[in-house]
């Protein structure tokens, strides 16, 4: 018989209704075996949709039974068979009851295949035993003639079987084969008698209890590895019979039956949908060997809308991940065994699955070659970027001693490819906070390329992580890396780069509150460089940081993270994470008073018509909680605009708190910075500074003031910090303290003034505790209660002062003898009272000259004979 011609005998499209059935089973046949149930709520939390599905061994098994011992078939209107057996028997039976039961077999077999309308009513599986399956048949037989398009085979076939009446079928055995794949037979099934009603619009309802039993296993293996495949696009069944047929008291004879069957494109079936319902991961003893493995219990749930019922027996099965190479095997990961599963007609399956993984196999571990990752690290990196990775289910070939052997090699000869959903690791950080945090400048002895080229971060790091709610076994973080994005206001300001395993720790925290749990990981980082990408996101948050705003760092990062676990040590790649870092800022009050910079021990290194070098120990106070590094950097020394001179510090490690005794080399030279106007300007904040003003000094980085970080000094510059001018310390005065200290500069520390010889001595305070200071010239008038003049020096012989205190020569005074204040000194004969001065200075430090004013009050005069 032609395809064609069976495929109008088994499916018409127009099928008419039945007085016997009360409705129509078109729209359960035109559904999948096993189809997705759109109000189960899927494990992930997303939507179904008709392209994805989620597989796992439960739905391994029974796939692996449905594709061994049935079959659908669909016709243009997508009406679908239960099982193709069942349609091959009730086919062939039917077949050879009509052409048995005339004298024109060419007539009534193009009756038979336009008239025969068989509607399958149910298909169940008793029980499996130990060569096959004993299933349950029902269906309707009715002969429809309307559907013949010949009138005159039309006419004979109602005659003929108007008299016939009805047909009975012997007992038989149909053979079911695969004409494309070397005609191999998949399958046979025992047939008991059957009787009909062959009139025309009369139903008979079938049923029955058959015995099928699978064929060739190789060959099976070979269509169902085509079938996963997605090669197998087109297939054709055939099934033969001898069939011995009777008509009341007239045996007919035995007739020889076979019968095609095509299946294509929508009439082949396809992988059923499912969803997992639940997932959970916990450890658990391994009996074997003593030691404890990882479970994993899996609930899913899938719709059966057909009306088939079966139960399928407890199955064990292989769980293969994928190797390297496309072409290299599949690595044994886990063994997994499924409950007995009760199959209801139209009604939601529910299966239990558990996976036990007793240790991770080597191979599992190996880098792959040419490559740094894993399988593992593959297969964990789709699952944590959210996307769907592939592993496979194989029937074990060691499953319960109550499995048929039968069933046991079919389902292990077949791989099937799983889709395992990627979970993302959003919003999974609760908590990011780093603290001690410690920077280091770049050293300008790195090698090229360097780590060292750039500023480093270090600091403690406290993660509080959300663990997925499936995780109920013991994890330990170890060690950690990572490379992150860091992120100002949404903009980006650098990457964040820890190449090498820092140590952690990492505690499990259970939310009593919750069915959740909290990991708490703390980890050290040391010299992670920072590789700023955006200068003017750099400067926005320099500028948070120096004026005491708000500031909010985002941090995005890969972390590769190596996790210990009852199977050993795990290492998860590129882990995504992300958390906001909270920076306090270095001022609070839009200043750097707190800082209370103090200079002593200055020494001078060399000198030049214009240019002091010199080196000073200089105390000051860190009142933020960040610490430092600063191999190198160098700052303009500025005032009133313009650069007086330079600072170098190197290998200063800042403190919190106080920190003393940090070595600064400095230069003074304005007219070589800034030329003319820098000059005056020099000369009018040295003459303010020895005159107890208030002054300040502005220091400001420069292009050259970071090795290797041109742009980072260039930023930096923007914000000048300007401080007080650092005091220089003096020896105190004989019985002075330093709560007597007024915080000015005192280098006259008093005066005594000789009338009959008109002289007078200073006691100077030098300091400078190792150069000597040459005074050239004086020229200067003391003043009493700021406004009556005493009297004038003006002397121009060079003399020294010495470091720390020392006396000047006797120097001439002409006294103001028509004043106020000349009579105050007489008064003062014997005794003591308070001067100011006013003049101008110059002095002389090795080739070094300076000339500058002075204005000083309060001066301190023993007036003598």
């Amino acid at each position: 018989m032609s395809d064609n011609g069976s495929s109008s005998v088994l499916g018409g499209t127009n099928r008419p209704s039945s007085k016997r059935s009360n409705k129509s089973n078109a729209s359960h046949e035109a559904e999948p075996l096993l189809s997705r149930s759109d109000e189960t709520t899927r494990y992930d939390g997303s939507e179904d949709n008709e392209d994805e599905y989620i597989a796992s061994p439960a739905a391994s098994s029974l796939r692996s039974i449905q594709n061994g011992n049935a079959a659908r078939k669909s016709d243009k209107d997508g009406h679908r068979w239960p099982t193709i057996v069942a349609i091959t028997v009730l086919g062939l039976v039917a077949v050879a009851i009509i052409i048995g039961a005339f004298f024109a077999p060419a007539v009534v077999e193009e009756y038979a295949k336009e008239a025969l309308v068989i509607e399958p009513t149910g298909l169940s599986i008793d029980s499996f035993t130990k060569t096959g399956v004993k299933a349950r048949i029902q269906a309707n037989f009715k002969m429809d003639a309307s559907r013949v398009k010949n009138k005159n085979v039309r006419n004979i076939g109602r005659f003929g079987t108007w008299i016939a009446r009805e047909v009975q079928s012997q007992a038989s055995t149909v053979e079911v084969y695969l004409p494309e794949y070397g005609n191999i037979l998949i399958g046979t099934a025992d047939v008991p008698p059957v009787t009909v009603d062959i009139r025309n619009g009369h139903i008979t309802g079938i049923d029955f209890v058959s015995i099928l039993e699978p064929g060739n296993v190789d060959g099976i293996q070979q269509v169902a590895n085509d079938w996963l495949d997605g090669r197998l696009q087109k297939v054709r069944v055939t099934g033969k019979a001898n069939v011995g047929l009777k008509s009341g008291l007239f045996f007919l004879g035995t007739q020889s039956i076979s019968e095609s069957l095509t299946f294509e494109d929508n009439d082949i079936p396809k992988i059923p949908s499912y969803n997992i319902t639940r997932l959970n991961f916990q450890e658990v003893p391994i009996p074997s060997t003593g030691k404890v493995g990882m479970a994993a219990d899996v609930s899913l749930s899938l719709v059966n809308s057909y009306p088939v019922k079966f139960t399928i027996p407890s199955l064990g099965f292989d769980i293969l991940v994928p190797n390297c190479g496309q072409d290299d095997p599949f690595i044994h990961l886990a063994d997994a065994t499924t409950d007995s599963v009760d199959v209801e007609p139209k009604s939601e399956v529910n299966v239990h699955v558990s996976g036990v993984v007793s240790q991770l196999p080597p191979p599992l571990l190996r880098p792959c070659p040419n490559n740094d990752s894993s399988p593992l690290d593959l297969l964990l990196d789709k699952y944590i970027k959210g996307r769907d990775s592939t592993v496979f289910v194989r029937g074990s070939s060691e499953p319960s001693k109550d499995t048929p052997k039968w069933l046991t090699k079919l389902i292990s000869s077949v791989t099937v490819p799983v889709p395992f959903p990627g979970h993302t690791f959003d919003n999974v950080i609760k908590n990011f906070s780093l603290t001690d945090t410690h920077f280091s400048l770049p050293d300008p002895l790195s090698p090229p390329g360097s780590d060292s080229q750039n500023p480093q971060i270090s600091g403690s790091i406290l993660v509080i992580a959300a663990l997925p709610k499936e995780i109920n076994f013991g994890l330990n973080v170890s060690e950690v890396k990572a490379t992150a994005t860091v992120l100002y206001k949404g903009k980006k300001l650098g990457n964040l780069v820890l190449k090498d395993w820092q140590k952690a720790q990492s505690r499990r925290i259970d939310d009593k509150n919750s069915n959740g749990a909290d990991m708490e990981i703390k980890s050290r980082i040391e010299g992670a460089p920072l590789i700023v990408t955006d200068d003017d996101v750099f400067s926005s948050v320099l500028e948070a940081l120096f004026f005491g705003k708000p500031l909010l760092l985002t941090v995005d990062a890969l972390v590769d993270v190596k996790v210990l676990t009852v199977l050993g040590e795990v290492q998860v790649k590129k882990m995504p994470a992300n958390g906001v870092v909270p920076i306090k800022p270095i001022s609070t009050d839009g200043g750097f008073a707190d800082v209370k910079p103090r200079v002593d021990n200055l020494r001078i290194l060399s000198t030049s018509k214009t240019r002091l070098e010199f080196e000073a120990r200089v105390n000051f106070t860190n009142p933020t909680e960040y610490t430092a590094h600063v191999p190198y950097i160098n700052i303009h020394v500025i005032n009133n605009g313009s650069v007086l001179g330079d600072a170098t510090a190197t290998n200063i490690d800042v403190v919190r708190g106080n920190n003393t005794g940090i070595i600064v080399r400095a230069s003074w030279d304005p007219s070589t910075f800034g030329g003319e106007k820098a000059e005056h300007i020099g000369r009018e904040l040295l003459s303010q500074y020895v005159s107890g003003f208030n002054t300040t000094l502005t220091f400001r980085t420069h292009k050259d003031s970071i090795p290797f970080q041109p742009s980072l000094g260039k930023t930096l510059s923007k914000f000048a910090v300007e401080i007080p001018t650092p005091r220089l310390h003096t020896p105190s005065s004989p019985g002075e303290n330093d709560e007597d200290d007024d915080g000015k500069p005192h280098f006259i520390d008093n005066a005594i003034f000789h009338l009959w010889s008109s002289t007078a001595e200073f006691t100077l305070i030098s300091p400078l505790q190792y150069t000597t200071i040459f005074i050239t010239h004086i020229n200067a008038t003391a003043f009493y209660n700021h406004t009556e003049p005493v009297g004038h020096i003006d002397y121009d012989l060079p003399f020294k002062v010495t470091p720390g205190r020392s006396k000047s020569p006797r120097l001439p005074v002409q006294w103001s003898l028509d004043s106020v204040g000349y009579d105050k000194i007489r008064e003062a004969l014997g005794g003591e009272l308070r001067l100011d001065a006013k003049g101008t200075v110059k002095i002389r430090i090795e080739h070094w000259n300076q000339e500058f004013w002075y204005a000083g009050s309060g001066i301190g005069a023993e007036v003598r004979i």
